[in-house]
């Protein structure tokens, strides 16, 4: 599970870079052709990851149900977000990765729910869930570099 984590970290460390090089008013801009935003797309990664990994291990989320459902699959920005929850999402990025070992490193995680994804990967473990995140998370990064370039 090393290399999943580490291909994680470098995912999350570029996000981090992103949101520490824009201004809000770039976090939050909207390019003409996109649905969403900068800080929509890094937001996203947390809250996906929290309820592949937690929720559907049966265990509370690190994130609240109302972040969640802000920042879900299907949603788009309703509005600018302020800088205080800019620096949540920076801790956040960093907070919920380091839990999320520190978990798994103490055999926290003992159950997994199997979930289908929108995409149609099959989770049937956490391992499958991990392994989905950052394939998720890449995606995102991807969006969020395409997006750069626009605002």
């Amino acid at each position: 599970m090393d290399s999943v984590f580490e291909v994680q970290k470098t995912i999350r460390n570029i996000l981090l870079k992103v949101l520490d090089n824009h201004s809000l008013e770039q976090l939050n801009k909207i390019p003409e052709g996109f649905s969403n935003n900068l800080i929509w797309n890094i937001a996203h990664c947390i809250a996906s990851q929290q309820v592949l990994v937690y929720k559907l291990s049966g265990l509370k989320m690190q994130v609240s149900n109302e972040f969640v459902a802000k920042y879900s699959k299907g949603t788009k920005p309703e509005g600018d977000v302020a800088q205080a929850e800019v620096d949540e999402v920076r801790v956040l990025l960093s907070s919920t990765l380091n839990q999320t070992i520190k978990d798994f490193e103490a055999g926290t995680f003992v159950a997994y729910n199997a979930y289908k994804t929108s995409m149609g990967f099959d989770l049937n473990t956490l391992e499958d869930a991990f392994n989905f995140v950052n394939y998720h998370e890449g995606i995102h990064t991807g969006i969020v570099m395409s997006i750069r370039k626009f605002v």
